[in-house]
């Protein structure tokens, strides 16, 4: 049985029970993080020396990072379906995963802290609106690139549509302003018919309201 550590409400979380679910593989998933708390012991140290989550624990392996614990997901269990055996369609979801994390991240943190968890009074809304043109000229290059396509890397669901795909719900369901991304938002709804992603990306993050105020030096 996989055991993952961290919260349901973590978007990296969310990643990693994304692939599980998709695969129907068993497992457990324990809270921890946020409201949980656990990151500071002795215990999980020793799993994961940089006390974040999601930590995923597979007949004695321990892996941490979730796009690291996806990949050997899918790569152990989906060959073929999540993990694609042609090495240039498995380059191609290889390469938007990276780019989910190394283009969308921190635009998409900036406007996800500032319109859900930093409270009003605290918002810097300068830079929240900056983010937001940031974010939706990021999101126009994912648009261009699944014209033509269903999914990331092709006609069928990989290990490359978890990451950016994992966005999405929160994307669409903040109040911010949107350009019209026809390619994007038929991805979106494709992946809203998917069981596992309902179950684990479209999670209520009210619990994160509010939850964080920012240090100003």
């Amino acid at each position: 049985m996989l055991k993952v550590w961290g919260r349901a409400t973590s978007s990296n979380v969310q990643k990693v029970m994304w692939a599980i679910g998709e695969l129907g593989l068993d497992h457990e998933r324990i809270d921890l993080g946020g409201p949980h708390g656990g990151l500071d012991t002795e215990a999980y140290g020793v799993l994961n020396p940089n006390r974040r989550v999601p930590t995923l624990e597979d007949r004695g392996r321990v892996i941490w990072e979730s796009n690291a614990i996806v990949r050997y997901i899918a790569a152990q269990y989906g060959a073929g379906s999540l993990w694609p055996e042609d090495p240039g369609e498995r380059a191609l979801a290889d390469m938007w995963m990276d780019w989910a994390t190394t283009t969308i991240r921190d635009d998409y943190v900036t406007v996800f802290f500032g319109l859900v968890r930093i409270p009003p009074e605290h918002r810097d809304m300068d830079a929240i609106n900056q983010a937001i043109v940031r974010l939706n000229g990021i999101y126009a290059k994912l648009d261009a690139h699944l014209a033509g396509r269903d999914f990331i890397a092709g006609d069928h669901l990989t290990m490359g549509d978890i990451p950016a795909g994992m966005t999405l719900f929160r994307y669409y369901d903040m109040p911010l302003d949107r350009p019209s991304l026809p390619n994007l938002e038929a991805w979106y709804a494709r992946l809203q018919e998917r069981p596992a992603y309902r179950e684990h990306v479209m999670v209520s993050y009210e619990s994160l309201r509010n939850d964080t105020i920012p240090q100003r030096d």
